[in-house]
């Protein structure tokens, strides 16, 4: 996969019926959508949040006065009918009757297919909701308490039949108040994740797991201590990812990690993990700071989900509005590794909605900025080819804008293309040194994917001197070499 977009599936669809006059649920989407959807140079598409809500959870969310703040916060015209449910807090992994059920998951897996798109689908590894039949079947999967616990702790632990079970959570934040924690040490558990993913790869093309790195033996003992014992001698994604790899050799598997633990999680089993890093870096650090981390292996950086927006992170036009935000969108959609797109970035949508909503926030569409992506996706489907090079820019001693020019190389043996970016709020200017040996003796013709300039270069002063490029505040070019 070298792009995925993710579509928050129930206020989407709830757009798609205020669109059409009707109800519409993944099972009867027009062709048209889809069409629109594939038109984005596009691998993949991830339906984020189409397994059943629980009823449980949703009383926790009616009830919370903070969530409920944040839901008028984001839709003013909310009310109770808006509130679906966390898709975190999953009570089965079956389709919800709501968006579809699983005759209308797998009518939307067949449209994608016939354009040629794979579908992604969530797991959460973490935790279940508090009325998830395993609750009461199986209390051994999860992480237990007292009923001094409970007492002590209500937030933190609630009671079901005759046990008292812990609210999931990380080490890091208060728990989570719709959800029971499971145990990754569970022998019991692990089997039950096996089997959940097969199913779930029964239905899907790629699985994204939640918060993966929370089930590593060493994050998994520091959160919960003496409750859940030693760990065992095996990790939990090596015990269970070989088994789900037995029935889905092909399954791309993608993590969602933060804390500076994607080797550790690639090493583990995954395909893909989240590159957080990179987006700090893009949102609030200089041109230096991007190249440090661009210097990492490439057998690392090919195995990274690169993005500027999905549903956990404010909408980037509001948070990297203008020129940077662009930038950066060229940046992460012409690296190595995997592009995520999330839906509503092209559009320039800026309020950030949270997850327990079925409904957007009526926004203008921002037409420049969709035009934008569009023709910076289909550049980027082009220019990824072959083998990437990080380029080192230079420049002159009375004129250090040059460090603020990020640039790279793909090339095969039909196509050579060349990325520059300024990542910076002023004009720079720079050198790129190139890194073919063979462009002297004729000329060079570049042409930008991204708007359609032509520039014509001797390719005896591109091999001596470099690629000069001057680039107004946050510019960028995608160069094809004829």
């Amino acid at each position: 996969m070298k792009a995925v977009y993710e579509i928050f599936t129930w206020p989407w669809l709830t757009g798609l019926a205020r669109r059409y006059g009707r109800p519409v649920t993944l099972g009867d989407v027009p062709g048209e959508v889809w069409d629109e959807v594939a038109a984005s140079g596009l691998d993949a598409v991830w339906l984020m949040g189409v397994w059943e809500r629980s009823p449980a959870g949703l009383a926790v969310a009616t009830a919370d006065e903070g969530l409920q703040r944040s839901f008028r916060e984001a839709l003013p015209d909310y009310s109770p009918a808006d509130l679906a449910g966390s898709p975190y807090c999953v009570r089965r992994y079956r389709a919800d009757d709501r968006v579809g059920g699983p005759a209308g998951l797998a009518a939307a897996r067949a449209e994608l297919r016939a354009r040629g798109l794979q579908l992604v689908l969530d797991y959460v590894p973490n935790h279940v909701a508090p009325d998830h039949p395993a609750v009461t079947a199986h209390p051994d999967w999860f992480v237990q308490g007292t009923r001094e616990d409970l007492a002590r702790d209500p937030a933190g632990f609630f009671a079901a039949g005759d046990r008292v079970i812990a609210n999931g959570k990380d080490p890091y934040f208060a728990p989570w108040p719709d959800v029971a924690q499971l145990n990754a040490f569970s022998p019991g558990l692990r089997d039950a994740a096996a089997e959940a993913l097969i199913s779930i790869g029964d239905q899907c093309d790629g699985i994204r797991c939640d918060m993966a790195m929370l089930l590593t033996n060493e994050i998994f003992a520091r959160t919960w201590g003496d409750r859940v014992g030693a760990a065992p001698a095996e990790e939990f994604w090596p015990s269970v990812l070989g088994r789900v790899r037995e029935r889905h050799p092909d399954l791309t598997l993608i993590a969602e990690v933060y804390w500076d633990m994607e080797w550790t999680l690639q090493q583990q089993g995954f395909d893909l993990c989240y590159d957080k890093r990179l987006y700090d870096r893009l949102a609030h650090e200089d041109a230096g700071s991007v190249r440090k981390h661009l210097t990492a292996g490439l057998d690392y950086q090919r195995r990274l989900l690169r993005f500027i927006e999905n549903h956990d992170e404010p909408r980037a036009a509001a948070t990297l509005p203008g020129g940077r935000g662009r930038a950066a969108a060229v940046a992460i959609a012409t690296l190595p590794g995997t592009t995520l797109w999330h839906d509503g970035q092209f559009e320039g949508r800026r309020v950030h909605l949270p997850v327990f909503l079925g409904r957007f926030p009526d926004e203008p569409a921002d037409t420049g900025l969709r035009e934008f992506y569009r023709k910076v996706a289909g550049a980027a489907a082009i220019a990824r080819r072959g083998q990437w090079t990080l380029l080192e820019p230079g420049g002159w001693p009375d004129n250090p804008t040059h460090q603020d020019v990020l640039a790279w190389s793909w090339h095969d043996e039909g196509t050579r293309h060349v990325v520059a970016v300024n990542f910076g709020d002023h004009d720079s200017q720079a050198r790129i040194a190139l890194p073919w040996a063979d462009l002297g003796g004729r000329a060079w013709r570049l042409t930008d994917l991204a708007d359609g300039r032509v520039f014509d270069r001797d390719g005896d002063d591109l091999a001596g001197n470099g690629l000069y490029v001057g680039l107004p505040p946050w510019g960028y070019h995608v160069f094809s070499f004829t």
